[in-house]
């Protein structure tokens, strides 16, 4: 069994075949999607999809691109479905510096106050940070008595002292299809240095999809191609990478039990 601990299924290439690809994701061994938002249009569909479908979980927030989006009408929503049995997690939060202009004082702003918000609800976050490490590290030092219940930084991407960092403070990460990139030798070799207990799996759907399948639309189905590089990287049977992983998914995200 795999958990799709990050996924878009609201996605226009992908809400219209949602069931096919939920059938399709159960067929690869993927038993459990976490889809996420990144305004709050995405977090309503989010939630009536988590609603619909039973292995589908929920994870609201604001992405720091969206961050203008972010107001107390939003915030209520938070602290409201926020105790919903199926909502997991608070995200997709962060920074976000690669695309100009960007506000950093709005996206600091508006990061701080959904950590807030997922530490009133006892929730972990979801993280997204996007050429932005240094003031993430620096953030996250400086509020960790918010990080009580844990969280991701999705889509990882910094080094090894960055990892160090993120291992001190109690969060994981969680890799998709980049590490399967025929370019990403440099990514392969920081994960063969990464304990298994510290990782999870995501798609980030329908974006980063695996090879050999690059240049299509990602989907949950594509998820076992992530694990088994993993495993060949770290030398370990996929069963045992997927039990641990999964493992790993569910002492996080406790709603998923």
């Amino acid at each position: 069994m795999l958990v799709d601990v990050h996924a878009h299924l609201y996605d226009k290439n992908l809400i219209s075949r949602i069931d096919e690809i939920i059938l399709e994701a159960e067929k690869n061994k993927v038993e459990k999607i976490i889809c996420v938002s990144d305004n709050p249009t995405s977090a309503e569909k989010v939630l009536d999809i988590s609603k619909k479908y039973k292995n589908i979980y929920a994870c609201i927030g604001v992405h720091p691109s969206e961050a203008h989006l972010y107001n107390n009408s939003f915030a209520s929503f938070l602290e409201k479905h926020g105790l919903d049995k199926k909502v997991v997690a608070i995200g997709e939060i962060g920074l976000d510096y690669h695309f100009q202009p960007y506000d950093k004082e709005s996206q600091i702003y508006v990061f701080l106050e959904q950590l807030k918000i997922a530490y009133s609800l006892k929730l972990p976050i979801q993280i997204h940070c996007r050429d932005a490490m240094k003031d993430m590290l620096t953030l996250l030092n400086d509020n960790k008595d918010l990080l009580k219940y844990g969280g991701i930084l999705h889509c990882f991407s910094g080094t090894l002292n960055d990892l160090e960092e993120i291992k001190r403070l109690g969060l994981k990460i969680s890799v998709g299809g980049v590490i399967t990139f025929k370019n990403a030798k440099t990514f392969q070799e920081l994960i063969k240095q990464i304990p298994i207990e510290q990782l999870m799996f995501e798609t980030d759907c329908p974006y980063l999809t695996p090879h050999p399948f690059r240049g299509n639309i990602n989907e949950p189905k594509y998820l076992a191609l992530t694990a088994e590089k993993v495993a060949d990287l770290k030398e370990m049977n996929f069963s045992e990478v997927a039990r641990i992983t999964t493992e790993n998914s569910f002492k996080l995200f406790n709603k998923l039990k």
